[in-house]
Parts: structure tokens; sequence; C-alpha cells
């Protein structure tokens, strides 16, 4: 083989060598980009399970209004964020209002009464909070269930010393949240029932009594609604009315009035102004 066609063998050998590098390259960088595709769907996937699994627990919370509510909180969410470094404190109690007990640490259940203890009958519900004394009208004709329910947590102590655990200031959504001993918004006396007298309208009128739930109908059971201000629920289903506040409106309106704390870990939106329910008394109404 003559110098110069060995030197073009030789050259021939460079390049090829040349290429097979720059084509293993081309090769691995290919690799490097399915590999981050495939890391980037898993993010996404396991980013999703997340959420949906956050959506349904959160379901679990009993509370008035789940669909107004995602209005009201997108309404609330920039005020929570601009404070949440600095909590808003209140400069002095709500006029009648005095420090209300610490949160109930025992343990408290129920068993449904039978709807025929209050069916066809009226009753008269008396609330002693640490803001003063709130009577109601319970309707026994209209949502007999309900109120036999409420007539046997009453008798039993079960809403002593109980915190409103939230308040919502927001529209369309206005009211003040009872009911739970735990005061963390998840607590039940241990049984549900269904939906009864719900308004065909959508509209709960301001001293409107009502009860709260999850997104399962059948979760009824001891947390209940004062709505301080006419109110509009856009849910098919609807809630319970079941009473009507006859005097005490005003301590509600005022303890409202002074506004709420920023969302805690369950989500609560407590009122500025604590106001504990400390006894409840029922009486039949006499004709």
């Amino acid at each position: 083989m003559s110098p110069l066609s060995r030197d073009r063998a030789r050259q021939k050998r460079r390049i090829e060598k040349r290429q097979s590098v720059l084509d293993q390259r081309a090769v691995e960088s290919r690799r490097n980009k399915q590999v981050l595709g495939i890391v980037v769907v898993l993010v996404l996937i396991i980013g999703g399970f997340v959420g949906l699994s956050f959506a349904l627990n959160n379901g679990d919370k009993t509370t008035a209004g789940t669909a107004a509510d995602a209005q009201a909180s997108a309404a609330a969410s920039v005020t929570a964020s601009a404070t949440a470094s600095a909590p808003p404190t209140l400069a002095k109690p709500v006029a009648g209002c005095v420090a209300p007990p610490a949160v109930p640490t025992d343990k408290r259940s129920g068993t449904l009464p039978d709807k025929k203890t209050a069916a066809g009958k009226t009753f008269i519900a008396t609330f002693t909070t640490n803001c003063g004394v709130i009577k109601v009208e319970l309707y026994g004709t209209k949502a007999p269930q309900t109120v036999a329910s409420f007539l046997g947590l009453a008798k039993s102590g079960y809403w002593a010393n109980s915190p409103c655990h939230r308040l919502t200031t927001n529209a369309p959504l206005f009211v003040l949240q009872c009911g739970d001993p735990t005061g963390s918004g998840s607590g039940s006396p241990g049984y549900g029932y269904g939906v009864e007298n719900a308004p065909a309208n959508f509209t709960y009128p301001a001293g409107t009594l009502a009860m709260a739930r999850t997104q399962d109908p059948k979760s009824n059971g001891g947390q209940f609604f004062i709505v301080y201000k006419e109110t509009t629920l856009n849910d098919p289903t609807g809630y319970s009315i079941f009473g009507k506040i006859t005097s005490g409106l005003d301590i509600v309106e005022r303890v409202a009035a002074a506004g709420a704390t920023p969302a805690d870990a369950n989500q609560n939106t407590a009122p500025l102004q604590p106001i504990s329910i400390l006894a409840v008394n029922v009486t039949e109404k006499k004709a």
C-alpha cells in the first residue's frame, strides 16, 4: 500500500471513530431525555394522587355550605395570606362576653332517638353561652328526626362547654357553626341521619338554625349552624332547617362583626371573639 493510501485509510478510521463517538453521545442524550420524561410523568401522577387524597379526606369534615365554601374560601384566602405572619387580635372582648371555658377533653357520644319523640311538637331551646343567652324555637313538626336528636344530645349534656369553632364572614355564607365538643369540626355523636326540611329556594334567612354535615347527606349528627345574615347555599340536597332564633341573634351578630381568625390546621376560621355553649335546656312549647 502506498503512503498516500495509508494516510487516507488512517483518516477514514479517525472519521469513523469520531462519528461513532458522536452517535454514542446522541443515543445517550436521547436516553437521558426519555428518563427525564418518565420522571416528570411519575411526579405528575404522584402529585395527582396526593391532591385527590387531600380532597377526599377534606370531605370528612362537617361543614355548613360545602359548595358555597369554595367561593368564600377563595375570597378569604387573600386576607388569610396577608395576615398569616401577624394573626389579628381582639382589642377588647365583645360587649357581654366573658372568657370561654376550656375545650372539653372527655369523649362524648349518643344514640339516635326515635323521631316520634319530637314529631308534631314544638320546643323552646335555651343556649347559655359565655356571651349571653340565645333562645330558639325547634320545629318538631317539620324536622322530627333532627329535633329528636337535638333533644337527646341536649339532655345528655353533649354540648356542655363546647366552642363554636367556625365563623364565615364572606358572601354567600354568613354562619356561626357550633355543636362539636372537640372544637375541631370533625366531632360526631357517633351516629348520622338524613336531611329534613331543606329549603327549595336554597335560601337560609337570618336567624335560621340548620344542621351542618359532610358531603354525605346522611351525616347529620351534632353540629349545627346559626345564620346571622341571609345566606344562599346552592346545594341540591340542602341542609336541615330545624329551628329559628327568637331572641339573642344580636349576640351572634356582635361576635360575627368582630371577625374571624385565619384558617387553622383544620381549615376552621374561628370567631375572633370566642363563644362557647355552656349549657342547653329544652322545654316543650304548649299551645
